[in-house]
């Protein structure tokens, strides 16, 4: 797969998978736009890159003015936009009864009202340049409930079925979305979903890791290099007739 003259913007790019995805991206040839709260933490992953194959942009992907401007940084940075990978994402567990409505929206906010905001600035720029892909990083937590993550769980729902949506509207317009959905994957941000879940079952997490895996047919978490592969692959050419996934 060649992502040679491809200009990406990868939103959560200086953590987790959004940086296996930045550094696999940057490997096959694409230039990328790494968006992050923080730009410190993006800044860092940048510096283990070549130079001039990252642009860093700090920022919330919940805020129209934030959204707006990594999209024209990222046409500026590369003179184009080709493909967008919505990663950014939060999470706050609990029951309904136990979630504060400020951490549902906070979570709802970033990510499904993020994405959204992403689409709508950037599809504009891959229609004038003739097509473009747009790869949603929902969630397993998006097509069945795991313990306590409502505000989650509906969230990347949500995104499953806005990906279906925009791959309806602008297929004419040649515009790709599809909706990757991971389980578990073995990154540094693992502890932030199996401690409160291993709280919300009364049990360790080790336990929360074990209830958690007997539920994947392989018995076990993910890698981020089993989810960067696919990610490549739905921006590369080699995928120009799936859409909508």
């Amino acid at each position: 797969m060649d992502l040679q003259g491809k200009v990406a913007l990868i939103t959560g790019g200086g953590r987790g998978l959004g940086v296996a995805i930045t550094k696999r991206f940057v490997k096959e040839g694409a230039r990328v736009c790494i968006t992050g709260r923080h730009r410190e933490t993006l800044e860092k992953v940048a510096k283990t890159l070549p130079k001039g194959s990252v642009h860093v942009c700090p920022g919330d992907v919940s805020r129209d003015e934030d959204a707006r401007r990594m999209v024209e940084e990222t046409v500026k940075f590369g003179g184009k936009l080709d493909v967008l990978v919505n990663n950014a994402a939060s999470d706050v567990k609990g029951r309904i009864t136990e979630l504060d409505p400020a951490d549902w929206r906070k979570v709802i906010e970033t990510n499904l009202t993020g994405p959204f905001l992403l689409m709508h600035f950037a599809i504009p720029f891959m229609v004038k340049a003739g097509g473009g892909s747009v790869i949603n990083i929902a969630s397993l937590g998006g097509t069945r409930c795991l313990p306590a993550c409502p505000a989650y769980n509906s969230s990347k729902a949500g995104l499953i079925m806005l990906s279906q949506q925009a791959a309806l509207d602008y297929g004419p317009d040649k515009i790709r979305v599809n909706a990757v959905c991971p389980g578990g994957i073995d990154t540094e941000l693992l502890d932030e979903m199996i401690l409160p879940m291993a709280k919300a079952l009364k049990t360790d997490k080790q336990g929360a890791l074990d209830y958690f895996s007997k539920h994947v047919p392989l018995r076990r978490v993910s890698k981020p290099e089993e989810i960067t592969g696919l990610c490549v692959y739905l921006a590369s050419d080699e995928s120009s007739f799936m859409t909508g996934a």
